[in-house]
């Protein structure tokens, strides 16, 4: 609501760890060497952290693995102690944060789900009254009798969920184990992110997932290294992420490495790169917006009508896209020794973010294996970004749901 305060308040929030150069496990050890000083390094987790959530709002927390998400969520949750600063959090508060938290294994499902219904907040009598709701949520009314100590890191999820939207909570705070559920158990966990939307409650989402990011969220907030880098709209971070996640740099080849280049040696690639809309050299490009793949060939010998081409593949090796100048003309022309030739391919980007890698190759006349020279993996761009797909590429398309016209037989 306008004017309303905020559901969830953390200011200059730092949180830090003591970690031991050595661990003492046992009461012999300690009873052997009593007077060894065991040295500790302090590890700085979180540092100045502040932020606000709105009443209602999806909000996004993201960041790379060891940035401080899970920690954020365990102080906002009361699970550790904070060093400095406060957080403020406006009713009921619900968590998913870590699997298996709060179960016993040597209980069934059914007294796990109300002994943790309970804790969440409700009553004896709610928790038992919502019971099969929670099992039939879960899809576990097979296993509710089985000792969680034997159900998969899967059933786990399953139940922790169905228990985390049934108790009611203002505030949920759900960290990115739901990646852990299966696709058909996310999608519903998704469909119940937006009937909890709908009704108005806060829910902070921590994943890693920048679909799910734009999909859900009104806001997101980056952290890096344990300090809010930036707080701004899905998209926006989304990209951040990715820049940060991969690097700015687009070189392929580790310090020491040679780039191969193999052929008939009649042929080299000198230089191989991206270019933005602007025709601005760019190691990152925005998903949806015009650019331009460049190679700079240098001709050791007169060559004759050769093919220029590049291929687009995944760092998983999985082919993209690839296309060659034969597929417009047949013949290119001869050029003489020592002559640079620009090759460049332009195409609107519809990549869906991740890192991308080009191997530009020059052929014969004719192609097939007769080539001049082929560089795999020359360069790499970042796409950034965030398409929902879940696909390679996002294609332009129109989705849409119309009635079947009345005098069209069924």
């Amino acid at each position: 609501m306008p004017g309303a305060a905020p559901a969830v308040v953390v200011r200059d929030l730092d949180k830090s760890f003591t970690m031991p150069h050595e661990q003492v496990h046992t009461l012999k050890e300690r009873a052997l060497h009593p007077l060894r000083r065991i040295g500790a390094d302090l590890f700085t987790a979180l540092q100045d952290v502040s932020f606000e959530v709105e009443r209602g709002e999806f909000f996004g927390i993201v960041g790379r693995n060891g940035s401080g998400k899970s920690t954020l969520l365990k102080c906002m949750a009361g699970i550790y102690s904070v060093d400095r600063g406060r957080v403020l959090v406006d009713g009921r508060l619900s968590t998913f944060i870590e699997l298996g938290v709060g179960f016993n294994p040597d209980l069934a499902a059914r007294d796990n789900a109300i002994l943790n219904a309970i804790m969440l907040g409700l009553s004896k009598k709610a928790a038992e009254a919502r019971y099969q709701r929670i099992i039939e949520f879960a899809e576990l009314e097979d296993f509710q009798d089985l000792k969680i100590k034997n159900y998969s890191s899967g059933m786990l999820v399953r139940l922790a969920f169905s228990v985390l939207i049934q108790v009611d909570a203002d505030v949920l705070l759900i960290d990115e184990v739901l990646a852990v559920g299966d696709a058909s158990f996310q999608q519903k966990c998704y469909d119940q992110f937006n009937r909890l939307r709908d009704e108005g409650r806060t829910i902070l989402f921590v994943t890693h997932d920048m679909g799910a990011v734009a999909r859900f969220c009104d806001r997101a907030l980056l952290l890096e290294h344990g300090r809010v880098k930036m707080i701004d709209a899905p998209e926006r971070v989304g990209a951040e992420y990715f820049e940060v996640n991969f690097g700015r740099s687009g070189a392929v080849q580790e310090e020491g490495d040679e780039v191969v280049h193999r052929g008939d040696g009649s042929v080299e690639i000198a230089d191989a790169w991206f270019e933005d809309g602007n025709g601005i050299r760019v190691d990152s490009l925005a998903h949806g917006e015009p650019c331009a793949f460049l190679a700079a060939i240098r001709c050791v010998e007169a060559v004759e009508d050769p093919s220029f081409s590049v291929l687009f593949e995944t760092a998983e090796h999985q082919p993209v896209f690839g296309t060659s100048t034969t597929r417009d003309v047949e013949r290119t022309g001869r050029f003489a020794a020592g002559e640079i030739v620009g090759f460049r391919v332009a195409f609107d980007n519809i990549l869906s973010p991740g890192r991308y890698y080009a191997s530009p190759f020059v052929s014969r006349r004719g192609g097939g294996d007769d080539v001049h020279v082929r560089v795999d993996r020359m360069t790499s761009v970042v796409v950034t970004g965030a398409a929902t797909g879940g696909g390679l590429i996002d294609l332009p398309h129109d989705v849409r749901v119309e009635r079947q016209p009345s005098a069209v037989p069924s």
